[in-house]
């Protein structure tokens, strides 16, 4: 499987990673995968060269890193760990957020639950407006000197959140993120009008959740056809969870995928991460899988490349209203083009 370079680090990571939401079975809507589903599935990752898999403390109340250490166990040279913290793990004031007592507590639990000496990328889930960044920054930058952690990133940051944390990085001194784990996806495409282009600048690599769009782009949801039996979608929590997309947009890119699809013998998905695969900044696309089929499906992805006339289509039918000042922006393309890798 091809590797690329983590931002501007000179760690390499494979372009798919496999994500463990749907491990431990305590996120609704995800999935229920047990430790030998689990080692089963790492397997199948390992034997197509996907050698990296990523996880959050929040995820099924720990329980999915605990499942992923056991399934990693005796393995751990091969693998690469990528796992989050910041969202709320319990009822005490401090069991949330990106403060020192929080961070390494968040990151030594980890460790034990994954058994593990060390997290090869570790994130911060989301901003946390309510502790000083000189706090949160200076204790990641202690984890990564200790040899906790390997390299950091950050999840979900809005353009100013990761641009002034760049940059109070860069005036101490410390470690700075060299990875953002952000929405993005052929039907969802607003990573494109601020984060793309800062990461370009800034050398940040984005390692992308959920590429197709929150269950959306699994080649099951059709025009006029009722969602089908299994769907995540299904519940209306998950989707209220998730990004918001109109029927008609949904439908429109649709169309433009099965079209794609059909006529490179490929699956929806399968076209639907190769795009991704093909835009500025993108690492690693995290893909997930409930079963041994979705995960080979999702595997076919790698290996070829969409022509330059099929990425035109999918982006003419995927183009999206901006909201101010993008749509600004976007009418003087001689002093504000496309970001290029």
């Amino acid at each position: 499987m091809e590797t690329r370079f983590l931002g501007n680090s000179g760690f390499k990571v494979p372009v798919l990673s496999l994500g463990t939401a749907t491990f431990g079975g305590k996120a609704e809507g995800f999935g229920n995968t047990g430790v030998a589903e689990a080692t089963r599935l790492v397997d199948i990752c390992l034997e197509a060269g996907l050698t990296m898999f990523d996880s959050a403390d929040g995820y099924s109340g720990g329980a999915a890193e605990e499942i992923l250490g056991q399934a990693i166990k005796g393995r751990r040279d091969r693998v690469l760990i990528s796992t989050k913290a910041t969202f709320r793990t319990g009822p005490n004031p401090n069991d949330v957020g990106s403060s020192r007592f929080h961070l390494i507590r968040a990151v030594e639990t980890s460790l034990r639950r994954l058994g593990t000496d060390h997290i090869d990328l570790f994130q911060l889930h989301a901003f946390d407006a309510r502790t000083p960044l000189e706090e949160t920054l200076s204790t990641l930058d202690d984890l990564v000197r200790s040899g906790k952690i390997r390299y950091l990133g950050c999840s979900n940051f809005s353009g100013w959140h990761l641009m002034k944390s760049l940059a109070v990085a860069e005036r101490h001194g410390w470690v700075r993120y060299v990875a953002h784990q952000a929405y993005y996806s052929v039907v969802s495409r607003e990573y494109e009008w601020e984060l793309m282009p800062l990461a370009l600048d800034q050398g940040v690599g984005c390692v992308v959740w959920s590429p197709l769009g929150w269950g959306r782009l699994t080649g099951k949801i059709r025009r006029g056809q009722p969602l089908p039996e299994g769907s995540r979608l299904r519940d209306q929590g998950t989707v209220d969870a998730g990004p918001p997309i109109s029927d008609a947009h949904l439908y429109t890119v649709v169309d433009a995928l099965e079209a794609v699809a059909q006529e490179l013998g490929k699956t929806v998905p399968q076209v639907a991460l190769n795009w991704l695969l093909q835009r500025p900044t993108v690492s690693t696309l995290i893909i997930g899988a409930r079963t041994e089929e979705q995960l080979r499906q999702n595997l076919g992805a790698v290996g070829w490349s969409l022509a330059p006339e099929h990425v035109a289509r999918l982006e003419q039918a995927s183009a999206q209203p901006k909201t101010y000042p993008y749509w600004h922006q976007a009418g003087f393309k001689e002093r504000n083009p496309f970001p290029t890798a």
